[in-house]
C-alpha cells in the first residue's frame, strides 16, 4: 500500500531555517523532500538542484510526481544575500539575487501548483523583516523579499480556495550557532535572538490543519524589533 502521509518539499534546505523545517515536518510524520545547490544531511531524500533555473524546477516536480505522488506543502526557503555598494551591484548579481530569492518561488509554485491543488495543499514563502526595512547596500535582498511577500498574496488569491499561500518573515534567526552577546537578545522586546526552532515551528502551523482559515498574509517572526522605535543617543 502506498504510503499517505503528506508530503513537503522545501527548497534551500541543505541547512538553517530550511533544514529545520525539514527536520520539524519530519518530526510530525510528513515525507519530507529538500532541494540545494548543495548536499543535505537532514535525513530526507534530497536532490541537488538550482530552483532558480526553470528546467530543473519541472525536473524536481516530475520527480515529487513520479516518486511520492502527492504535495502537500511547498516551503520556498532558497535565499542568498549580497551586500554591496549600489554603485558597484552589477546587473548579473542583480539577477542571481533575484533568480534566487524570488524567481524561485515563482518557478517552485507554478509547477507544483496541479499537485498542491490535488491535495488542497499550501504555500509558505520565507521573506523577511528587510522586506520592510534595510540596512545600507542590500538593494538586491530587500527587492527580493518584499516581491515575496507580493508574490504571496497574489499567489492566494490565484490558487485558491484549493492551496492557500503565506509567507514568513524572520528577523534576525541564529542560523550558525554564532558566539551571541547579552546585549544582541536585549535589544529585542521578546528578550532574545531568534532560533531556527521559532520559523519552523511557524512554518509547521501554516501548512497544518488548524491554520485553515489563513491565506495571502506575511507573518512576521523578529522578537517584536520592527515595532521598537530606537533613537540615536
Amino acid at each position: 500500500m502506498q504510503d499517505q502521509s503528506p508530503v513537503a518539499l522545501i527548497s534551500g534546505a541543505a541547512r538553517g531555517i530550511g533544514a529545520g523545517i525539514a527536520a520539524r515536518l519530519r518530526q510530525q510524520g510528513w515525507r519530507v523532500v529538500t532541494a540545494d545547490l548543495d548536499p543535505g544531511d537532514s535525513g530526507t531524500r534530497h536532490v541537488i538542484a538550482d530552483v532558480a533555473d526553470e528546467a530543473a524546477v519541472i525536473a524536481l516536480l516530475d520527480g515529487v510526481a513520479a516518486r511520492e505522488a502527492r504535495l502537500d506543502a511547498l516551503v520556498c526557503n532558497a535565499g542568498i544575500m549580497l551586500r554591496k555598494p549600489l554603485a558597484e551591484l552589477s546587473l548579473a548579481e542583480w539577477n542571481k539575487v533575484l533568480g534566487t530569492n524570488l524567481t524561485s518561488a515563482f518557478l517552485l509554485a507554478r509547477q507544483a501548483a496541479p499537485l498542491l491543488k490535488a491535495a488542497r495543499g499550501s504555500i509558505v514563502a520565507i521573506a523577511s523583516t528587510r522586506a520592510h526595512m534595510s540596512e545600507p547596500d542590500t538593494e538586491s535582498y530587500s527587492a527580493s523579499k518584499g516581491g515575496i511577500l507580493a508574490l504571496t498574496h497574489a499567489l492566494a488569491v490565484s490558487l485558491g480556495p484549493e492551496v492557500r499561500a503565506n509567507c514568513v518573515s524572520p528577523g534576525w534567526i541564529d542560523v550558525a550557532g554564532e558566539e551571541l552577546r547579552p546585549e544582541d537578545h536585549a535589544q529585542h522586546p521578546a528578550g532574545r535572538v531568534g532560533r531556527v526552532e521559532d520559523i519552523a515551528a511557524l512554518v509547521a502551523w501554516l501548512v497544518g490543519p488548524e491554520s485553515g482559515f489563513v491565506t495571502g498574509s506575511e507573518f512576521v517572526s523578529d522578537g517584536g524589533m520592527t515595532r521598537k522605535m530606537i533613537y540615536a543617543g
